[in-house]
């Protein structure tokens, strides 16, 4: 689904990859080395193709919604960069994560790199209104990792708190993306405001077939491991849900997991997780966004940009990896 997401604005998603190789550029090779290593392994390029569709979608004809689109990826990237550190991450997009192949420090450091090349980049766009609403959003993506640190571990996370870190963590860039373009394509206010909300939607969506598939997928469909938040003792909504709905032996093996992290457990757990129902529920949230999503949509004249936005939000629902 995602090559014929690509083919509906197939040129500019092309200018996008030739802006972000060029835009890596540094008179240090180590910087150039990693930055490449991780925006070449394989993603999706989600986020900034929202951009693409969403300033098309709005009829925008001029060059810049390009620049804007390497602004959201490079800000991707670096949280990359800095989560994989944090989390002590081993595998990325199905490769080493670079901080395993060349250490914290540097990956830290390259990550600022790459945060302070959007910024660059965002200077040259000119419009104080679109930085605005990056400097916002990466405060806000700071915030929410840090409100992960505080829940970690903690077994008594409600389905609220986890709401709220992953919309600060993972929707809120989806939303500046969308909200960026408006703005680009000098849409009125209250476009604005509903590609916001489209964008929020579906990076809630997003994270939360994400956090299923910790659960349901497997390493190889994935690039990362199954597990992986269960060892960092993150309580996403799959166990929560459990805790709240499993037997009283079910709920103590999952919150001795959450509070000791580690994968001593991991195949008690995960049947468990599919048994009591948490991954259906899981899902089930996350259609009630693309839904929300999908219905902000209507201030969009039909298009095929508009249709590609559609499928955007059908393949963050229906992901594997």
């Amino acid at each position: 689904m995602a090559s014929h997401i690509h083919q509906i604005v197939a040129d500019d998603f092309s200018l996008l990859n030739q802006k972000v190789v060029s835009q890596l550029h540094s008179q240090v090779p180590l910087v150039e080395s990693i930055g490449h290593y991780i925006v070449e392994a394989g993603g999706k390029r989600m986020r900034p193709t929202l951009v693409l569709l969403c300033a098309r979608a709005l009829g925008y004809m001029g060059s810049q919604h390009v620049d804007l689109a390497t602004v959201i990826e490079f800000l991707h990237t670096a949280t990359l960069l800095h989560d994989d550190v944090v989390d002590m991450s081993e595998m990325r997009r199905g490769r080493p994560t670079a901080n395993l192949r060349w250490g914290n420090p540097s990956s830290v450091l390259v990550g600022d790199f790459i945060y302070s090349r959007a910024f660059q980049l965002l200077v040259n766009i000119g419009d104080m209104a679109i930085m605005d609403v990056m400097a916002t959003t990466t405060n806000r993506i700071s915030e929410g990792e840090v409100l992960q640190l505080v829940h970690q571990h903690n077994p008594d996370t409600s389905e609220a708190a986890y709401m709220e870190v992953i919309r600060n963590k993972t929707a809120i860039l989806f939303a500046a993306a969308c909200q960026s373009a408006a703005i680009l394509a000098r849409a009125p206010v209250p476009v604005q405001e509903a590609l916001h909300t489209f964008g929020l939607e579906v990076g809630m969506a997003f994270q939360l077939i994400d956090d299923v598939l910790d659960y349901a997928g497997d390493s190889a469909a994935l690039g990362k491991n199954v597990g992986d938040d269960l060892a960092e003792g993150k309580p996403t909504l799959p166990l929560i849900y459990t805790l709240q709905h499993g037997d009283s032996a079910t709920r103590e093996l999952i919150k001795n997991a959450i509070v000791a992290g580690g994968l001593d457990h991991l195949q008690a757990i995960i049947a468990a997780v599919r048994a009591s129902g948490a991954l259906d529920y899981t899902r089930h949230v996350a259609q009630e966004r693309i839904t929300v999503a999908l219905a902000a949509l209507a201030v969009l004249a039909d298009s095929p940009y508009r249709q590609g936005l559609g499928l955007v939000a059908a393949a963050a629902l229906n992901r594997s990896n």
